[in-house]
């Protein structure tokens, strides 16, 4: 049976553009590892009536819901292959059964990986964070850090200046006088040396240790982790895909529809910023897009 569409991804995007296409009475396929990647956070914020509340909870329901539709179908599991094929795309399980669909959605959302910097790994999600508008009032006024990664963990500690006392922690790495004016004006202190690691007791942070024995006071570590896509079907599907501000990113136009045609795209692998709010969003719009070509395509 060829499937109407198939949905890479179960997170955000993917239950958002499948809870769509169901409701358009449409037969959906959603495969998805469980592996969303906020999956270390405790609380999702900022998401319209959900503000604090836990978002693998949220998806739970989010599954229920969806599966309450006629039509959809959803398999735990990993997409390990894609094509196109004569009729539309074929989709290859981790145990290959292969599905045949009309329309595709990828979905599946990024990896991060993150600095080999003892006691990140564990504080990832609670006191180690990326995004201020997510996290940032949790820890309004207390002390702040920024760990340089890129030139654009200038901009990253200017805004999360916005929330409170920050540090700059450039771990071996230099501003240019830009950098340090665009510091200076927004009142980050700037520190040179390199972070060997970070103290506190279980997930709370209260110090960063630097290279020449010094402690340095912190609450909260803000990092822009280096990001890659976390399903090689894009490549597969020979979507273009596009150094973002953030890591790679697949392109997309305004219908969240890629440069292949068929294939739609929503979610942190599509857009620069992300949060739920917004991949939810992009979902949406992908579902809704993918539909339409159902109808006139």
């Amino acid at each position: 049976m060829t499937t109407d569409a198939i949905i890479v991804g179960g997170g955000f995007a993917g239950l958002a553009a499948a809870t769509y296409l169901a409701r358009a009475r449409r037969n959906v396929v959603v495969i998805d590892t469980r592996q969303p990647r906020n999956r270390f956070a405790d609380a999702s914020h900022g998401f319209l009536g959900h503000d604090g509340s836990d978002p693998q909870q949220i998806l739970a329901t989010a599954r229920r819901q969806v599966l309450a539709y006629p039509g959809v179908r959803m398999i735990e599991g990993e997409a390990t292959n894609a094509r196109v094929a004569a009729d539309g795309f074929s989709v290859v399980l981790g145990n290959g059964e292969a599905l045949a669909t009309r329309k595709v959605i990828l979905a599946f959302g990024l990896r991060d990986t993150l600095p080999p910097i003892p006691g990140i790994q564990e504080r990832w999600g609670k006191t180690v964070l990326h995004c201020p508008y997510c996290h940032g009032i949790e820890f309004s006024d207390r002390q702040l850090g920024v760990l340089y990664r890129t030139p654009m963990s200038v901009h990253q500690a200017s805004i999360v200046a916005e929330w409170g006392p920050v540090t700059l922690y450039l771990n071996g790495h230099e501003l240019d006088a830009e950098g340090v004016e665009t510091m200076a004006r927004r009142g980050v202190r700037v520190e040179a040396a390199k972070v060997i690691g970070l103290e506190g007791e279980r997930t709370a942070l209260s110090a960063i240790a630097l290279d020449d024995g010094r402690r340095s006071a912190a609450d909260a570590l803000y990092i822009a982790p280096e990001s890659c896509l976390s399903s090689p079907l894009a490549e597969q599907l020979g979507v273009m895909i596009e150094d973002g501000p953030m890591g790679p990113m697949i392109k997309t136009d305004a219908d969240k529809m890629t440069t292949v045609p068929g294939v739609y795209a929503a979610g942190d692998i599509a857009r620069a910023p992300h949060s739920v709010t917004w991949a939810a969003a992009d979902g949406v719009n992908a579902g809704t897009s993918a539909h339409r070509a159902l109808v006139f395509g």
